[in-house]
């Protein structure tokens, strides 16, 4: 039997979040209407988009998409910003509610991005008492976002405080799965170190959201050899849609596939659109999960 998932295609494989030099020609009616040509339902909020809900609700019809989530920075870890960064969550979430939409792609970004400029970042490791902080920060914002129909992912990330193996797994004890759910990203998960394989196995039950991205092994290795920020390594094509890079994502979908995973699939690249033209990476991509699918 065939997954029950919904394909959704993220606007960041044509206008990237964090470089805006990157796609920023194209405009939101180019995305979308080139998402909608792909065959894709559903996507992420993207910097072109209306941040209004009437607008972004007209436009989106129109191209018959659904707005499956937004990504939301945070600073749980300092307690003195608690309060600051709660009510800016609840705001965040309130739009996600009016749009209709199912998640709220958490991460604390330890201010990793806060200097576009800097040519090398240092993260440092989280205290206990940041541990601590965090992970009550998430499951008062879970429970408001449960509470409103929501569900809180976390998306770990490459370049911030909860990257490697050992953080994801101190995060997933730390906080309470009733209200604080995983997005799994086997771009990611590579990326920091981990096997995507084993991170879907151990952490299934949290799972309520998927990101699929591929890396190229080569341009990784070279970005730690060099000491490259994030940024500077995607700029080098660190990812690339499946099918293209390093990751075998068959033993992925088949264990997609007995666990019996239900609900959406979004397809990230987060390449230069002027060397890997999106479109033709979102077919590419497609034909090979048609290729693996069981």
């Amino acid at each position: 039997m065939a997954l029950n998932v919904k394909y959704g295609i993220s606007g960041i494989n044509w206008v990237n979040e964090d470089m805006p030099d990157l796609g920023d020609h194209y405009t939101a009616d180019d995305v979308l209407s080139q998402m909608q040509a792909l065959g894709f339902e559903g996507t992420e909020f993207c910097r072109k988009f209306p941040r209004s809900v009437p607008e972004l609700s007209r436009l989106l019809e129109r191209y018959g998409m659904t707005l499956v989530a937004q990504w939301k920075s945070l600073a749980f870890r300092d307690a003195s910003r608690r309060e600051e960064e709660m009510r800016a969550f609840r705001e965040h979430a309130d739009f996600l509610r009016a749009m209709g939409s199912r998640y709220v792609v958490a991460c604390e970004t330890g201010d990793a991005f806060e200097d576009p400029h800097s040519n090398r970042v240092a993260i440092q490791p989280l205290t206990d008492e940041q541990w601590r902080n965090l992970a009550e920060g998430l499951n008062e914002a879970g429970r408001y976002c449960q509470s409103v129909g929501l569900e809180l992912v976390y998306h770990y990330h490459g370049e911030t405080v909860i990257e490697r193996g050992e953080d994801i797994r101190r995060l997933m004890e730390s906080t309470d799965p009733a209200y604080v759910h995983m997005l799994y990203d086997t771009g990611h998960a590579y990326y920091g170190g981990s096997d995507p394989l084993d991170i879907l196995r151990t952490y299934y039950d949290r799972i309520r959201y998927i990101h699929l991205k591929d890396v190229r092994r080569d341009v990784l290795e070279r970005a730690r050899r060099d000491g490259l920020r994030f940024r500077e390594a995607v700029r080098q094509g660190v990812f690339t849609v499946p099918g293209d890079g390093s990751i075998d994502f068959a033993p992925i979908y088949r264990e997609l596939h007995e666990r019996g995973y239900e609900g959406w699939i979004l397809i990230e690249a987060e390449q230069d659109p002027a060397v890997a033209e999106p479109t033709r990476y979102a077919r590419q991509c497609m034909e090979y999960i048609r290729g693996i699918t069981p």
